[in-house]
């Protein structure tokens, strides 16, 4: 067999598995909206067996062989070529999957299904009893999973390389050291300066037919297709990209927190914009998929942050959100802003300001680590969680549910995952300032209501790309530098110095 026909065969079987997949996603949306409470242990099962289908495609002897018959040739031999990019990840994928024997791919699928529907019974109950089974059987079957994989340094390293190919806990340590060691300064600045704006204006009465309107019309503005997509509530917001034309999001609604729901269907949106973006020609290879979860996370935080949470934002929307909520009408534009950026240690990662969200990060990173490594125990996380909360927030949770089992994440077997979210915050800091070199005053264009601008150029230098780049790499393409914390920090100390006064 030539390599051309060996590269083709690969790409069949290639696409044909994320047909497999796009089912199992969306099983899973289904799982989160709208599946009767009685249809969760057939769920599982489906799960189940969808993971044993998949796993015997992706261990298929017939990837290996075709692998070796293209690999070295000449149609591989420009690294960043689509074939090559292809081949590489492949590679990748098929040495991984034949570590992961089926049993434990299976159990794995099983356990997070019967973890996530355990997590939305329990979490309104406080039930951490209730969860705390479910939760240690992951854990235990995530321990197995590392050991499978086998990893240079510690376990968790096993894990985290699957959202950010690359990465290491020992190589992210230093970086995330930097980050807090900066946040902490920005905040005593802010404690200092005696400013105190109220977030008070945003927990008012917002129905929640009007929060969702305005959310669809906002995500709508900048970019999002609703006919590719569709919004819906749920109890822990998340996107999802079943395949091209169906990137779907989810909001979680609260009639007095008008932040809660609207910075999530924008945080959601910046995924699916992303989704939305990727070449649709490339569907069903790695050329098409998504670079990691930071990347990924780089888009939510941007369109969340740097573009929701700015001044020229919402001197364009702002009027809007005044005519869709009385409780807004006698608010004035500087009040409303000051109140969407109030910075305030809270419990909810979710619901943290931009100075502090990343120490939520920085906790559980720093629990994941040591539970991987069977150094700290399932029993023991709550105490750990809320010692780690006060040192960090001066904050301690008063029931689980603010605590320990706040996040879907563990529930849902993601563990190497919160890193992402920090990287997703450096990655973006340092694109929204290449594109603002390269375009301009982007809050002037936000004011006058032109988002295209902005969704062009991250369509050209990011979405278009697909996975023909790891993260780094298209940091330092798309940017000219290395990864810094220095456009991260730099942005915040200017936002929140004219914001607070320092």
């Amino acid at each position: 067999m030539t390599p051309e026909a060996a590269y083709q065969w690969l790409a069949q079987h290639s696409r044909e598995t994320a047909y497999y997949e796009s089912m199992g996603q969306l099983l899973g949306w289904d799982q989160r909206t709208q599946i009767p409470i009685k249809g969760h242990a057939h769920r599982h099962n489906q799960f189940a067996m969808l993971a044993k289908w998949m796993h015997s495609r992706a261990t298929d002897p017939r990837v290996g062989e075709h692998l070796a018959g293209v690999e070295g040739a000449e149609l591989v031999r420009d690294p960043n070529s689509t074939a090559a990019v292809n081949v590489r990840e492949w590679r990748r994928d098929y040495d991984r999957a034949l570590k992961i024997p089926e049993d434990l791919a299976v159990a794995l699928a099983k356990a997070t299904a019967e973890g996530e529907t355990a997590w939305e019974q329990a979490r309104p109950d406080n039930d951490w009893a209730a969860f705390k089974p479910f939760l240690a059987r992951i854990v235990s079957l995530k321990r197995a999973e590392a050991q499978a994989l086998g990893y240079a340094g510690e376990p968790y390293d096993a894990h985290l390389d699957l959202f950010e190919p690359g990465e290491t806990a020992a190589g992210l340590a230093p970086l995330l050291a930097q980050v807090r060691e900066a946040l902490v300064k920005i905040l005593e600045a802010i404690n200092a300066s005696g400013r105190r704006p109220s977030s008070e204006v945003v927990r008012r009465h917002f129905p929640v037919a009007g929060q969702e309107r305005f959310g669809r019309l906002v995500a709508q503005r900048l970019g999002y297709d609703f006919d590719a997509g569709r919004l819906d509530p749920t109890a822990h917001p998340f996107s999802v990209e079943i395949g091209p034309g169906d990137v779907r999001i989810t909001t979680r609604y609260d009639e007095h927190n008008f932040s809660q729901a609207f910075f999530s269907t924008l945080h959601e949106a910046g995924h699916a914009l992303y989704g939305q973006g990727l070449p649709e020609e490339h569907w069903g290879t790695p050329r098409g998929a998504p670079v990691s979860l930071g990347i990924h996370e780089s888009q939510s935080r941007l369109w969340e942050n740097l573009v929701g949470r700015s001044l020229g934002f919402w001197r364009y929307f702002y009027p809007q959100a005044q005519a869709a909520f009385p409780a807004l009408r006698e608010v004035p534009l500087e009040v409303f802003h000051g109140a969407v950026n109030e910075v305030r240690p809270s419990l909810i990662r979710t619901e943290a300001d931009e100075v502090t969200y990343n120490l939520h990060i920085l906790l559980r990173f720093e629990l994941e680590r040591p539970l991987m490594g069977g150094d700290l125990q399932v029993e023991d996380l709550p105490g750990a969680w809320n010692d780690r909360m006060a040192a960090y927030l001066g904050l301690r949770p008063s029931d689980y549910a603010q605590g320990v089992m706040q996040d879907v994440h563990w529930a849902a077997g993601l563990f190497g995952y919160f890193p992402t979210y920090t990287l997703g915050n450096l990655y973006a800091a340092q694109f929204y300032a290449r594109a603002e070199a390269d375009l301009g005053s982007l809050e002037e264009k936000f004011a006058a209501g032109d988002f295209a601008p902005l969704l062009t150029w991250l369509r050209a230098k990011i979405h278009s790309q697909g996975n023909r780049l790891w993260a780094r790499p298209l940091v330092k393409e798309v940017t000219g530098e290395d990864l810094t914390p220095r456009f991260l920090v730099t942005y915040l100390q200017r936002k929140f110095g004219a914001l607070y006064g320092f």
